[in-house]
């Protein structure tokens, strides 16, 4: 049995993340960054990481580049989370959806807005490829449509 498919980050990847996310925390979001808390599955503890919600037809989703990670796994089990940006502080629940042909339409999308910071992740998927290639590569990268409380 193969493992999920998780790239996990480098220093300078690890490095980058806790500024943006201390920018979010703080009311500098980077192109629509924020830093999501997702209660962790084993810990019970609040686990914080900078992402990229990614709005497709109206409705938000969050694409995990880096595959099946921790925030994932915790997002799996907890159902939602939330979004902060400064004071600004939202939550959210969160279905994962599946690998079909809307989460092709959704991957494609993500790829053409972030494509620049997240190509390297997609193993040379990009927004350019063929349907039959991101569809390949779904199971690779976790979507989840997120819904805003409130």
């Amino acid at each position: 049995m193969s493992q999920p498919y998780y790239l996990q980050g480098n220093a300078f990847n690890v490095r980058m993340n806790s500024i943006v996310g201390w920018l979010a925390r703080h009311g500098v979001s980077l192109l629509g960054s924020a830093e999501m808390s997702v209660r962790g599955r084993k810990s019970g503890q609040m686990q914080r990481i900078p992402v990229n919600s990614h709005t497709y037809e109206g409705t938000q989703y969050l694409v995990s580049a880096r595959g099946h990670s921790q925030w994932v796994r915790n997002m799996r089990v907890a159902g939602g989370g939330e979004l902060r940006v400064g004071r600004k502080i939202r939550t959210f629940t969160a279905v994962e959806i599946a690998d079909d042909e809307q989460k092709v339409l959704i991957v494609r999308a993500y790829l053409e807005r972030w494509g620049w910071e997240v190509n390297q992740y997609f193993q040379g998927i990009t927004a350019k490829s063929t349907d039959a290639e991101l569809q390949a590569a779904c199971p690779d990268h976790p979507v989840f449509r997120i819904t805003m409380e409130g």
